[in-house]
């Protein structure tokens, strides 16, 4: 729930980046003093121009039972949630919330770690003085993507590591990389995820260079970097992470989809769980991108959001994963049934 409240947040927030990145056009451009003081003073303008015709590629992987995790955190796992208290005529402690009883569901989930999945960094994972999840301020929400494609060269050494060079390159291209901006290494990795479950997480994997990361926050003053494995760099001591962590910058991990990006143009926002004193979050990274920046992601007029759409049979828990999921020839529940359910009046449902 607090990963979808604080993503719908963000796509407010989002309103704001753009409206920055169109008042630096107006600003240069042939608009008059009337359209310029428009966009600084109703960010609305925004959606409409721009928002709505952008395209979103999520680079978040979903979480589940089968989300590949270091074997020194142990699996995670998915249950129907129950009523943590009794309460008198209505439910039992410990009685499952269902569509029939009580008119709706709850999930419960067994994380046995916060470096789960797609995940953001805080300090606070390696530096008893750093940041919490929940000390992040704000203005990380939106930020300027950079996707810096090093996958050519993973393909013929699984163990290569982003140096300096590649960032020069990237910016022989297209200028320099923005101050505050978001680095995202595209390494294809995270294309074998399902693999990685069954088969255990790859002894050789690519990662980024220590000088490659001090180049990037102490030159080019970037918001962060992120990466598609589980971890910064595959050195012993993980002196990547070290290093990051001990100077009080984040990280992103697990990062996802990055061969549907353009290497310049987008935009990425920045959402997770914020969890008091957290060590590690939860996140989802989405970039929004022009629409001629390629036919990745969706726009909004492909998935509107409002009204969304009907599962194709009604929704019922896997008996190996517990998690929901249409289940063909399951019997549709007949809602208002049972008195005391939660939407019912005399017997009947009041939608």
């Amino acid at each position: 729930v607090l990963i979808v409240l604080t993503t719908v947040l963000l796509l407010g927030l989002s309103v704001l980046g753009w409206a920055l990145v169109l008042t630096q056009n107006f600003s240069t451009g042939s608009t008059t003093a009337s359209d310029k003081q428009s966009v600084q003073t109703d960010f609305h303008i925004l959606y409409t121009e721009m928002l709505s015709s952008a395209r979103y590629i999520d680079l978040t992987h979903t979480i589940s039972s089968a989300t590949p995790v270091w074997s020194g955190f142990g699996p995670s796992s998915t249950r129907a949630g129950v009523a943590g208290k009794s309460i008198p005529g209505w439910v039992a402690d410990g009685e499952e919330y269902s569509y029939l009883n009580f008119g709706f569901v709850t999930t419960a989930y067994d994380l046995t770690t916060d470096q789960l999945g797609t995940q953001l960094d805080p300090p606070a994972h390696w530096n008893e003085l750093g940041a919490t999840i929940s000390d992040l301020p704000p203005t990380v929400s939106l930020r300027p993507l950079v996707v810096i494609d090093v996958s050519s060269k993973v393909y013929v050494d699984p163990g290569y590591h982003a140096t300096v060079e590649d960032v020069t390159d990237w910016e022989a291209r297209h200028g320099l990389v923005p101050s505050g901006s978001v680095v995202f290494f595209r390494t294809d990795w995270s294309k074998n995820w399902s693999v990685y479950k069954d088969e255990g997480l790859p002894e050789k994997y690519p990662g980024v260079k220590l000088d490659t990361l001090k180049h990037l926050h102490l030159e080019r003053q970037i918001l962060m970097h992120g990466h598609e494995p589980l971890d910064t760099d595959a050195t012993p001591t993980l002196e990547g992470e070290a290093w990051l962590m001990h100077h009080n910058f984040m990280q992103a991990e697990g990062v996802t989809n990055l061969h549907l990006v353009a290497e310049t143009g987008c935009l990425v926002s920045i959402g997770f769980a914020r969890l008091q004193g957290g060590s590690g979050g939860y996140a989802r990274y989405i970039a929004i991108c022009p629409p001629q920046a390629g036919s990745g992601g969706m726009s909004i007029t492909d998935a509107p959001g409002a009204p969304l759409p009907t599962q194709s049979s009604p929704l019922r828990r896997s008996g190996s994963t517990g998690v929901l999921e249409p289940t063909p020839g399951a019997i549709p529940t007949n809602y208002c049934s049972v008195k005391g359910a939660l939407g019912c009046a005399d017997g009947k449902p009041t939608w």
